[in-house]
């Protein structure tokens, strides 16, 4: 039998918090139906997501064969490298901002405009690098909003640290958590190389000391698409 394929469709949405229109790529089940009720998955850097990772094409074939639950995949594009270190990095001037245009902006409208089922237990955020940075910040801020967490070769500085090891609401965090053995010298968009493999490890023992649902392996590889694409096989399943 041939997979049936899911749809994708472009939207705007305004945000107040950002003081801009925001680009999401919407996947839709090829059998999608208001009649059921779906579970969301919230991807940073969108378009790598569907382009590069090809998630979109993964969901249909694991929706398909009844391998995980029913699911809405969103991505959220960015403009351009410093639009994306302004949101996603915990330095950017507007990363606070836009973990909160993702708690208190984007998941009213998605529950809205969607049928979804309205818990933080049923919402998933991903993203590599510095989308995985903001991802675990929105999550650590916000977990009964956003109740699992999807981190591939996550940028850790020592406020990511900071904000784990303060963290109280650990029964209410699932995190999945990879990052490669050759991540030692990482080519910075501000031209500079940098370490990740090191706070990566850090921040896993950090979290392996609360009672957070965890999982974490060092994969084989550096850092790029060439590693996260087929990791999202296991990613997908084993949250959702």
């Amino acid at each position: 039998m041939e997979i049936l394929k899911g749809t994708i469709k472009e939207l705007t949405m305004k945000s107040v918090e950002l003081g801009e229109e925001i680009l999401l790529l919407i996947y839709l089940p090829a059998n999608f139906s208001p009649l059921f009720k779906y579970s969301l998955l919230i991807a940073q850097d969108g378009r790598d997501y569907f382009q590069l990772g090809r998630i979109g094409r993964l969901a249909d074939e694991y929706l398909f064969e009844r391998e995980i639950e029913k699911l809405i995949i969103v991505g959220i594009s960015y403009k351009d490298v410093e639009d994306r270190r302004r949101k996603y990095h915990p330095a950017g001037n507007q990363n606070q901002a836009y973990i909160r245009f993702l708690a208190h902006e984007l998941v009213p409208y998605l529950d809205k405009e969607f049928p979804t089922y309205h818990m933080g237990s049923t919402r998933a955020l991903i993203g590599d690098s510095l989308g995985a940075t903001v991802s675990l910040m929105t999550a650590l801020h916000y977990p009964h909003t956003f109740g699992k967490v999807i981190l591939q070769s996550p940028f850790v500085d020592e406020q990511v640290l900071g904000l784990v090891e303060n963290f109280t609401e650990t029964e209410l965090l699932e995190i999945y958590h990879i990052v490669g053995n050759q991540e030692t010298e990482v080519q910075m968009t501000n031209g500079k190389t940098s370490n990740f493999l090191t706070p990566n490890r850090k921040l896993s023992s950090i979290i392996k000391n609360k009672s957070i649902t965890y999982f974490y392996e060092v994969f084989d590889g550096n850092h790029t698409w060439t590693y996260w694409q087929p990791d999202l096989k296991r990613a997908l399943k084993m949250m959702f």
